[in-house]
């Protein structure tokens, strides 16, 4: 099966519990890669103060690449556990990975 790249974009404050199912699953995610990132947009409610005089909301993404079913299980996972999580998700192909 093809690799592709999961791309999971969250809240700040749930990040650290999806950090946590993905290490308790390395059968399924054997490394990903965490960074913060910041929520453009009409779909991004703006709440907090700071939120509202900077035009955007904290996030942060978790990047993975493996075959497309290992990534669709952590999607149905991610599913399972964590309801109503409003996680934004894509799933894109990989043409080419290795190291330098």
């Amino acid at each position: 099966m093809a690799d592709v790249l999961l791309s999971l974009t969250m809240r700040n404050d749930v990040a650290q519990v999806v950090e946590d199912l993905l290490l308790s699953r390395p059968d399924l995610a054997r490394g990903f890669t965490v960074s913060l990132a910041e929520g453009h947009g009409a779909v991004i409610p703006l709440v907090e103060p700071a939120e509202l005089v900077s035009g955007h909301s904290p996030r942060t993404q978790i990047r993975m690449v493996g075959p497309e079913d290992r990534m669709r299980a952590i999607l149905d996972l991610i599913k399972a556990e964590l309801p109503g999580t409003n996680i934004f998700f894509w799933l894109i192909p990989v043409i080419e990975m290795g190291r330098l």
